[in-house]
């Protein structure tokens, strides 16, 4: 008799919902002190390509705490122009960091190798001077052929770039906050 009143009970059960997957957690970033606002400087040559990694970076440096709101965007020409742009933005304090994205070719009056170098090197320059950090989304492939092979692989090389500055940058800007803290309350020594 036991077993006939299990039975029933069995059959009344409603079946259990399928599991649904939880969403993956996103990392939890920390929080800044200040506010924070950082100029975006990308050079429109090959804007297609070079436009993926402000997309990444616009994303996930909104993940860490700084809103698309505080990124300005500036476009210049090429990747040569870059730096004089950087310096004139580091030199107005309104940006707390800057970040530069270009795509170095072969092609035009300039070897690509000398171009890159060229910047890079300004870049370090305007950081080291205006104490303004500098991050450098400036990419120069060995070999790069008006392709859509190529344009696709650089399309999302350029993401992936600009998620690690956008790494990079916030990394960098919370350690200045401590960093400038420490310094203030004459903790470093």
């Amino acid at each position: 008799m036991n077993q006939m009143l299990q039975e029933p009970e069995a059959q009344t059960q409603l079946p259990q919902p399928p599991d649904t997957p939880e969403p993956p957690l996103r990392p939890a970033h920390p929080r800044f002190v200040k506010p924070q606002r950082v100029a975006f400087v990308q050079a429109s040559w090959h804007r297609d390509v070079v436009e993926e990694c402000r997309i990444a970076f616009l994303e996930e440096i909104e993940a860490r705490h700084i809103s698309r709101a505080q990124v300005d965007l500036f476009e210049v020409p090429g990747s040569f122009e870059i730096p004089l742009h950087a310096q004139l933005l580091a030199k107005t304090r309104r940006y707390t960091a800057i970040v530069a994205a270009g795509l170095v070719v072969d092609g035009g009056i300039y070897r690509h190798e000398f171009v890159a170098d060229t910047v890079i090197k300004a870049l370090m320059d305007v950081q080291l001077k205006t104490e303004v950090p500098i991050f450098s989304a400036v990419l120069t492939p060995q070999q790069f052929h008006e392709s859509a092979v190529h344009h696709d692989f650089f399309r999302k090389h350029f993401v992936i770039k600009g998620i690690e500055v956008a790494e990079a940058c916030a990394n960098t800007l919370h350690s200045l906050e401590r960093l400038r803290g420490q310094v203030a309350a004459g903790i470093t020594g």
